[in-house]
Parts: structure tokens; C-alpha cells; sequence
């Protein structure tokens, strides 16, 4: 018996109609019934019982569909994965996120795990202290990482997000009882810096080292992980410039966040190890681009 004629075998016992069989495998109602009258004079009994108002199938037939079932299942799934492995798509992906952000691209993950199913995704912390470490050892395929990155080493992919930053700050700081609070004044405290070098363009992305008018803005405290920053922040030794993912996901007692109208627009994109590249990586990243075309646009003031 043919692969096909199983399939058309499989499809009639389930669907009882010779026209809904034909039109579900996109096949002639005529190539439905010699189908399955060959596949009768091969068994030598009838597997369906026909009449001019039904189709119903025979006890014969009702074990045969238990039999080639499983057995048709498992033959489609070991093409299926031949055919991921010649796409290399199969194996594991590490996926580099910076504390809980992989929330907000969840769709992008579902998408990538519904259509790739035979490849595994796994997540890895990656700390601003060190952005770029984690793709250069290896330990991550990707990551995402605000922009801009301009490193020749790596490769910049598809957007996921852009939003308008946020000022963290103590609850007891001066600045906690504005409402809302200009870049100029951040001229006149100091800000938390990475307690390991950064590319100062990256750095700057997020924390200027200058006011629009000109001021300074000086550093302060080094941090390392962003459970450090809110530590200093509450203890009021700094103020600093955020990302909006943090006032989802990270209220702690003592820190609050306020509205900067004229702060940069944080972006994150993907960004790989550009001869770490491969076929499953390029999967991901290409699911990402479908199902985020344009970056989320801008967050006006809350």
C-alpha cells in the first residue's frame, strides 16, 4: 500500500464523505474511491459501507485505521524531523536576555517554538556589565541588547522593542516628588555606572555623560547587576536612566520611577556573534522580523 493511499484511507475514516476526503487533500473525488476500491480488492473486504446518503466504515476497516495510524504518525514524524536536520533546525538555541525582558517578546518565542519544534530554546541571563562577554565566550547563540551596538564582531538583527526610558530614583530624593523630570536635571546628581568597562557609545545610549546644555553628568557608585542599582538608588547615592521593562518588572520598596519627556528612546534588537552564525539562528531571527515588523512604537508620557 502507498503512502498516499494511507493517507487517503486515513482521511475518509475520519471525514465519512468521499467530497470533504477529495477536497482535504486537495485530490479528485474519482483518485478518493479507486483509492480506496484497490485497497479493497488488496484486503479482500469491504472497508467502508457506501450508500447514497452516508459513508460509514466496517469493523475490517476500524482496524485498519487502528493499525496504520500510529504507524502513518510515526512515518510523518521521522520525515519531519530528516527534513528539520537537513534545514538545521533542529538542536539548541541560547537566547541571552537581561533580567526578565523575555516577557515582553513572548510571542515571538511562541512563534519560534510552534514552527520549529524540533529545536530547543534556552534562556540565559545576561547582565549590562557585561553585554557582549557572553556572545564572545560562547555561552550564548544571542542576545538582546539595547542599541546601538557597533562592535565589527557582531551583528545587529531584527528590533523587539522601543520605548522611551525612565528615571529611577530613592523615594526619599528630591527628584521622587516631581512628577516629572528633564535630562538637564540630571546635571545635578550623580548616576550609577557599570562596575565593569562599556563601550562608552553604549553606555551614553542610556545615561548621557552630558545635558542637553552642556553640564556633566557625573558617575557614581559602580553596579554590576541591576539588583545593585535599586540597592543604591533606595540608599539616594544615585539616579539613573532605565529602561520601561524595569517598572514592570522590578517595584521594590523605596524606589520609584518618573516620566522623562525628553529622555533617549531605548531599542532592543537582536545581536549575534557573527561567525557564531548558523541555520537554526537565522530561523529565530527570521521569526522574529514576521512577527515584529516595526519595533513597538514610542511610549509618550504615563
Amino acid at each position: 500500500m502507498e503512502l498516499r493511499d494511507i493517507e487517503i484511507f486515513l482521511t475518509l475514516a475520519e471525514e465519512l464523505h468521499f467530497g470533504r476526503t477529495a477536497e482535504r487533500l486537495r485530490v479528485s473525488q474519482a483518485r478518493v474511491s479507486q483509492s480506496i476500491a484497490k485497497q479493497e480488492r488488496r484486503i479482500g473486504a469491504a472497508l467502508f459501507e457506501r450508500s447514497s446518503r452516508k459513508v460509514e466504515i466496517t469493523e475490517i476497516g476500524r482496524e485498519l485505521y487502528g493499525e496504520l495510524k500510529e504507524a502513518y504518525e510515526r512515518i510523518n514524524g521521522a520525515v519531519e524531523a530528516a527534513a528539520a536536520a537537513a534545514r538545521g533546525t533542529t538542536g539548541i538555541l541560547t537566547l541571552g536576555v537581561i533580567g526578565a525582558q523575555a516577557h515582553d517578546f513572548a510571542d515571538v518565542i511562541g512563534a519560534f517554538r510552534s514552527r520549529h519544534p524540533a529545536a530547543e530554546l534556552k534562556f540565559q541571563e545576561v547582565h549590562f556589565s557585561d553585554p557582549f562577554g557572553p556572545l564572545r565566550r560562547g555561552e550564548v547563540d544571542l542576545s538582546v541588547t539595547w542599541l546601538p551596538v557597533r562592535e565589527p564582531d557582531l551583528t545587529v538583527g531584527p528590533e523587539l522593542i522601543s520605548e522611551q526610558l525612565l528615571l529611577l530614583v530613592g523615594a526619599g530624593h528630591p527628584l521622587a516628588a516631581k512628577e516629572q523630570v528633564m535630562v538637564e536635571d540630571l546635571g545635578d546628581y550623580v548616576v550609577t555606572q557599570s562596575a565593569h568597562p562599556q563601550p562608552p557609545y553604549w553606555e551614553e545610549a542610556v545615561n548621557p555623560f552630558r545635558t542637553p546644555g552642556g553640564r556633566p553628568i557625573r558617575r557614581g557608585p559602580k553596579v554590576a547587576t541591576f539588583q545593585e542599582v535599586t540597592a543604591c538608588v533606595a540608599a539616594g547615592e544615585a539616579v539613573t536612566l532605565v529602561h520601561r521593562d524595569a517598572e514592570r518588572y522590578y517595584q521594590r520598596p523605596g524606589i520609584v520611577y518618573r516620566h522623562v519627556p525628553d529622555a533617549p528612546i531605548g531599542t532592543w534588537a537582536l545581536v549575534w556573534r557573527t561567525a557564531g552564525e548558523t541555520p537554526l539562528l537565522r530561523a529565530f531571527a527570521a521569526v522574529a522580523r514576521e512577527v515584529r515588523p516595526q519595533p513597538q512604537g514610542r511610549v509618550s508620557a504615563s
